[in-house]
């Protein structure tokens, strides 16, 4: 199960309500943080969520309204005697802008750092995991900008109408077929491929910021959660283009033709008082759509 809250779903200049772009996730154990705009980590304070427990942070690019909550956030951690090391993992330039910054704003770190530049027209894996992998690719932005997905691998489940044949509806090998090896329990052999049934693993996509492309496009397919940037609306399509942002009708549109399940809008400029007008252009093409709110929660089983 994943749980996620925004953090922030403002674009370049946050609001009375909107805080720059940051969302967190959690899944079991494992901590996520995607993009850290200024003011993330005191709307980690409200929302009741830990900086020490990130794991992983994942920057989309360097732009100030994705970044410029880092340092506040290293310097909190380093204050509280954070032991874990932190992965980083962030687009071409991402070693050289944490010299600069550490440069620019000289403090004590207690823990490491660990930083994984992404450089891929293709979605590559950036960490794999027992039960599942994250990928990146680079998208469309004007600067190295990437998109993130996590993926669950598949996961198998006992196929009980099968192993009833053989009077095996609990046992401790039930386990062992579960892990994908064949059984023999009374001297009968249980194959895997009959005793299991392989469930897909869930599918979530996040992109920060993107104007279309079909790197992006391939890379959403078939997410059962896309949270997606729609910066512009159509009646501001040609402003969208020129600075490499999305419309709401285009991630929509998007989101539609590549068969995402569920699509939550997020980085919304602050011209727009009201999200009404993005989620009613967004509707005409794409029925389950969400428009985020700071400090929205939510899960997906």
């Amino acid at each position: 199960m994943f749980e996620i809250i925004f953090l922030g779903t403002s674009s370049g200049i946050p609001t009375k309500t909107r805080n720059h772009a940051s969302v967190y996730v959690r899944r079991k154990g494992d901590y996520f943080l995607f993009d850290i705009g200024e003011g993330t980590q005191r709307q980690m304070k409200i929302a009741g969520v830990s900086p020490m427990r990130v794991n992983d942070l994942f920057i989309t690019h360097w732009h100030g309204d994705h970044v410029l909550g880092l340092g506040g956030f290293l310097s909190s951690c380093s204050l509280e005697d954070r032991a874990t090391p932190l992965m980083v993992y962030g687009p071409e330039g991402t070693k050289k802008s944490f010299e600069h910054y550490f440069k620019a704003i000289p403090f004590k770190l207690n823990f490491e750092i660990k930083i994984k530049e992404v450089v891929s027209e293709k979605p590559v894996i950036i960490k794999d995991s027992e039960d599942y992998v994250v990928k990146a690719v680079n998208v469309r932005h004007g600067v190295p900008t990437l998109a993130f997905s996590i993926e669950e691998k598949p996961r198998r489940r006992i196929n009980l109408e099968y192993t009833k044949k053989f009077g095996l509806t609990q046992h401790p090998l039930l386990g062992k077929l579960q892990r994908g090896k064949d059984i023999e329990y009374k001297g009968k052999k249980i194959s895997v491929e009959k005793g299991t049934i392989l469930v897909p693993g869930k599918k979530f996509v996040y992109v920060g910021d993107s104007g279309y492309c079909k790197e992006l496009e391939d890379f959403v397919k078939d997410s059962d959660l896309l949270i997606c940037e729609s910066t512009f609306s159509e009646e501001t399509a040609k402003k969208a283009r020129s600075y490499n942002h999305l419309t709401a009708g285009k991630a929509a549109w998007m989101a539609k033709k590549q068969g995402v399940k569920r699509l939550i809008l997020t980085h919304f400029s602050r011209r727009f008082a009201s999200t009404r007008e993005l989620e009613k252009e967004a509707r005409k093409e794409f029925d389950n759509v969400v428009m985020a709110k700071d400090f929205m929660k939510i899960e997906m089983k």
